[in-house]
């Protein structure tokens, strides 16, 4: 690892290489000194923080912040990467979205340690001069993985049909143990809850099944109670606190099971918070766990850990701008989709084009639409980590919802801000493995897998504002491309990524940047890296490619003449290049990007063209460079990613050579 001054100097340089504009570009600015304004720290996640500063001035671009941070106690400053300038760009979508970014600078520092105390730094610098506060020195504390509380009331709940002998307090169902009464049919939802914040609900082996459009009328059979209402569904209303959530529990004496019988929604939780629910297998029902609706209500702390959800249409949904701090870890998803196969939610054939997936002749059945998404959440402060995800629409979303609730005017607890989706296993989805659709500031994307994707593996449309930061995510079989760019987004960051696609977008993009990924061929588009973009501050560099053989346009940057620092309009200039060399020479940008095939990597081919729907196992694939590679030590350090590299410099791609893999998917209880 390089001292704090060696990382101070190569700090220096990205900054200057984010900010920077073309050489031909001319400055005309009316103020380009910076006026210090709001400064925002957003809610602390697991393992980072994030934050927002606003500011005046700084026309000309040269402003920059500088992040640094250390535990608590210690003498030993670390540097992080600096907060990404933000400048007004702006992003419409139909009439759901018509944003414009603020003035400001938004940033965070990730890959902290779990609930530990930290001091930070932040120093605002500008050579034109500085109005107002130029340091921001915090005192913060990363949040804990959430616990049942070691001193609730514990309650043991059985299946209905139940027969042995019962641990005490002992209940017969679900809703038994969580409300006071046995009561059903008509009284079913007339008493109140028993469990209180930190109460422990161990619930059995067994199958708790209630058929939809039931009576409930089981109150005359002895000892019965506590069956769902008329639809099936369970409705828990009963709040815990963060440090003392309501824990639903498997008990340990083997699979406990919750099965919907074709239900709508099995848990409907938007009237309580901090719930907690481990252990549980969740099945046959449309949505397993709901916890909001846009603008009607929704939860805040839902913890959900070590869960199966199988055949489920979705699995956890909130799109409930007031939703935060959500955990949901080290679960496993599985959707009803064909295991075996890839395919498109598209018509077959599409805007004039056929699609790839069409060779089995039963592309109707196959790209029927019989799981939507695995999880979707809105709100701020979410963790989404270490989770198995299969045979989905949609993997992990955050929810498009539309411009935030009143924007700009948007209450502080309402802003889609600070979600973390780290080391989750995603494999064969129809559309896409992670959006960060809909989403505004400090969004981390971090250390995930993506097999098999149908049409577009990572998206952001839109994306307000940003930073979204892709960090050493690996995505491969991506037949609709690396990415879904669409309605202008802005403030998106690629860095250490392992990418096996073409980068393609479906609109123009503003302030988005390439590092020290790799990006190969597939031979699905001609031109393997795009770059078309409203701002001149897009950048791109660091990085190891292979375009594909034989095509006359390899990379495209279509972005206004290099005169303007910004156009949000149609008014860019088209460029076109075949080759890499050409390219740098032209536009400036990968002045220090190399050339790379896929002899780099340990165990990888090129996925086939002619097998679309092919499903590949990530074991079959090994994509860790190899001795001597090119891509080792071809890297930028990058304060806060490439921390522990080893050699001259960092690698490029999601794996540093020598380094162990991440762990993907669920982790051991």
């Amino acid at each position: 690892m390089p001292n704090i001054q060696t990382s101070s100097l190569l700090l220096l340089a990205l900054a200057a290489s984010l900010l920077a504009s073309p050489p031909a570009m001319a400055q005309t600015a009316a103020v380009n000194a910076v006026t210090s304004g709001e400064f925002i720290v957003e809610p602390p996640t697991l393992i980072a923080f994030g934050f927002e500063w606003h500011i005046a001035g700084d026309d000309n671009r040269n402003a920059s912040v500088d992040v640094k941070y250390r535990e608590t106690g210690s003498n030993n400053w670390h540097q992080a990467l600096p907060l990404l300038r933000l400048q007004g760009e702006y992003t419409k979508q139909y009439e759901a979205v018509n944003y414009t970014a603020p003035n400001m600078f938004s940033g965070s520092i990730f890959d902290l340690k779990e609930n530990t105390g930290y001091e930070v730094q932040l120093t605002l610098s500008d050579p034109d001069g500085i109005s107002g506060t130029a340091v921001q020195t915090l005192a913060l504390h990363t949040r804990a993985e959430p616990q049942p509380a070691a001193d609730g009331h514990v309650y043991h709940v059985y299946p209905t049909d139940y027969k042995g002998e019962m641990q005490q307090p002992g209940f017969k169902g679900l809703l038994g143990a969580f409300y006071t009464s046995s009561e059903s049919g008509d009284w079913s939802n007339s008493t109140p809850p028993r469990v209180e914040p930190g109460d422990i609900l161990l619930v059995h082996a067994g199958t708790y099944m209630d058929p939809a459009d039931h009576y409930s009328h089981e109150m005359y059979n002895e000892g019965s109670c506590c069956y769902t209402t008329w639809d099936g569904t369970y409705y828990l209303t009963q709040s815990g606190t963060a440090a003392r959530p309501i824990v639903i529990k498997a008990a340990g004496d083997g699979e406990v099971i919750f099965d919907g019988h074709g239900n709508e929604v099995l848990f409907d939780v938007m009237g309580a918070n901090y719930l907690y629910f481990e252990g549980l297998t969740f099945r046959n029902t449309r949505h397993a766990i709901l916890a909001g609706r846009k603008k009607i209500a929704g939860s805040e702390g839902l913890v959900v850990k070590h869960s199966r959800f199988v055949d489920v249409g979705i699995g956890i949904h909130s799109d409930w701008s007031g939703s935060r701090n959500f955990y949901i870890a080290d679960n496993v998803f599985i959707g009803r989709h064909n295991p075996d196969v890839l395919n498109s939610w598209l018509p077959e054939v599409w805007r004039g084009v056929k699609q790839p997936f069409t060779g089995l002749g039963n592309y109707d059945q196959l790209s029927a639409m019989r799981s939507y998404y695995a999880i979707k959440l809105y709100g701020s402060g979410h963790v989404i980590a270490y989770n198995e995800v299969r045979n989905f629409h949609d993997g992990i979303d955050h929810a498009t919802y539309g411009n935030p609730d009143n924007w700009p005017n948007t209450p502080r607890d309402r802003m889609p801000v600070a979600i973390d989706i780290y080391n989750n296993d995603i494999s064969n989805m129809h559309d896409n493995c992670i959006e960060t659709d809909g989403a505004a500031y400090n969004i981390r994307v971090l250390r995930n897998r993506c097999f098999n994707s149908a049409t577009g593996a990572l998206s952001f449309q839109p994306l307000l504002g940003g930073p979204v930061y892709f960090v050493r995510n690996v995505v491969y079989q991506a037949v609709g491309g690396i990415l879904k760019a669409q309605a202008d987004p802005s403030g998106i960051l690629h860095y250490n990524n392992t990418y096996i696609g073409e980068l393609y977008q479906l609109t123009p993009v503003s302030n988005m940047h390439y590092r020290n990924n790799l990006v190969l061929g597939t031979g699905r588009r001609p031109a393997l890296m795009e770059m078309n973009s409203y701002t001149n501050y897009s950048s791109s560099d660091y990085n190891g490619f292979m375009p594909n053989p034989r095509q006359p346009v390899s990379f495209i940057w279509h972005t206004p003449e290099f005169s303007k620092r910004s156009e949000i309009s149609n008014k860019r200039v088209v460029r076109n290049y075949a080759t890499l060399k050409e390219y740098a020479a032209a536009t400036g940008q990968d002045q220090h990007s190399i050339l790379v095939d896929y002899s780099i990597f340990q165990r990888a081919a090129i996925p086939a063209l002619d097998q679309a729907t092919h499903v590949y196992k990530p074991e079959d694939v090994d994509l860790r460079l190899q001795p001597k590679s090119v891509a080792i030590d071809a890297g930028l350090v990058l304060p806060g990613i490439t921390d522990n590299f080893s050699g001259k410099a960092p690698d490029l791609g999601a794996y540093e050579y020598g380094a162990p893999l991440p762990h993907y998917g669920p982790r051991q209880p």
